[in-house]
């Protein structure tokens, strides 16, 4: 069966966990054994076992002692190349600035002929075509569902089923911190008290930059313009424009003429941008709360509006699991 490192163990590494562990009896129905995770990686320490680790005990460590093992590293290349796998499963914190961690951990996985499943946003939105490349160069799957929309199967969705479409634009709410505020704006709060309490709900980071400011959103639409789109951007080629500077007289005028204020990211052959945009009171782009929302727009099929939870513990696990179940399927020879 197939052995798997995890490499990054907070909420989603926990999810993921979680996940595998509920369903494996349906893993073990289609595959005749669950993958065995060999290796769990947080920041600073590292559980192994070449026999698959318990991973209910590794989650009951990590939050009882807030780490998954004894052994402290500092090198996680050094970790990788300790232990025989076949997979690796990123999900180390996104660094928009330099792709971090993670952005380290794929290129390694890659070169050493491993597939990878990942929901780090930064190293996709920084080397996309790089790492596509280099995939293709070492005969690896790269999967990454999870990176836009959480729950919300995007990707695949445009990849499998409308494969035969002329996809022509893909407009969305991208991020659910920033349309928790503006739902809250709505309601006549003010931007700033609907910041703290989209914090105090743990729906925003205390540095709330890269969800206001449209950091998030700039870079899952690069993940959508490169994956769909066969385009070759980066972050530096999108057009931000945040939410920060929105007022409550802006909002209420737009309410006066029937419309919401909503951070929409749009992408197309020929557009990138995010943005505040007035939409129509009512029209599928202008939903409230923390939910995301994608409007496809084919050729043939017209219009396909998809939404779904774009962030939580389970939620972008369950996006993991269906990259995981998809690339098993491969090596199984499933239909």
């Amino acid at each position: 069966m197939v052995s798997l490192v995890i490499s990054g163990f907070g909420t989603v590494g926990q999810g993921v966990a979680e996940v595998l562990l509920r369903r494996k009896e349906f893993l073990t129905g289609r595959y005749g054994a669950v993958p065995k995770v060999v290796c769990v990686m947080d920041s600073k320490t590292v559980a192994k076992d070449p026999e698959g680790l318990d991973l209910a005990q590794v989650v009951k460590r990590k939050q009882e002692t807030r780490s998954v093992g004894e052994e402290r590293y500092t090198d996680s290349l050094e970790v990788l190349d300790s232990v025989d796998y076949d997979l690796l499963i990123e999900v180390t914190p996104t660094d928009i600035k330099t792709g971090g961690v993670g952005l380290k951990n794929i290129t390694h996985a890659f070169e050493c002929g491993k597939d990878v499943i990942t929901v780090n946003k930064g190293p996709l939105a920084l080397e996309f075509s790089r790492l596509i490349g280099l995939a293709r160069e070492n005969g690896c799957k790269f999967r990454f569902e999870g990176t836009v929309g959480g729950a919300m199967p995007i990707i695949n969705l445009c990849h499998e089923n409308l494969v035969g479409e002329n996809i022509r634009s893909i407009r969305g709410i991208f991020n659910g911190t920033c349309n928790y505020i503006l739902s809250k704006m709505d309601k006549g709060q003010p931007y700033e008290q609907a910041l703290k309490e989209a914090q105090q709900l743990g729906y925003a980071e205390t540095d709330p930059t890269n969800d206001v400011e449209g950091y998030d959103t700039a870079a899952k639409c690069v993940i959508l313009a490169n994956s769909v789109f066969h385009r070759d951007v980066s972050f530096k080629d999108v057009k931000i424009t945040g939410i920060s500077q929105i007022t409550a007289d802006a909002v209420a005028q737009a309410a006066s003429h029937n419309m919401v204020i909503r951070l929409i990211g749009e992408v197309s052959d020929t557009k990138l941008e995010v943005s505040p945009r007035l939409i129509p009171a009512g029209h599928p782009l202008g939903i409230s709360g923390t939910l995301n929302i994608a409007q496809i727009d084919a050729d043939l099929a017209g219009p396909i509006t998809i939404n779904g939870r774009g962030a939580g513990k389970i939620e972008t696990a369950s996006a993991i699991l269906s990259d995981l179940i998809a690339i098993l399927d491969e090596r199984h020879g499933h239909a």
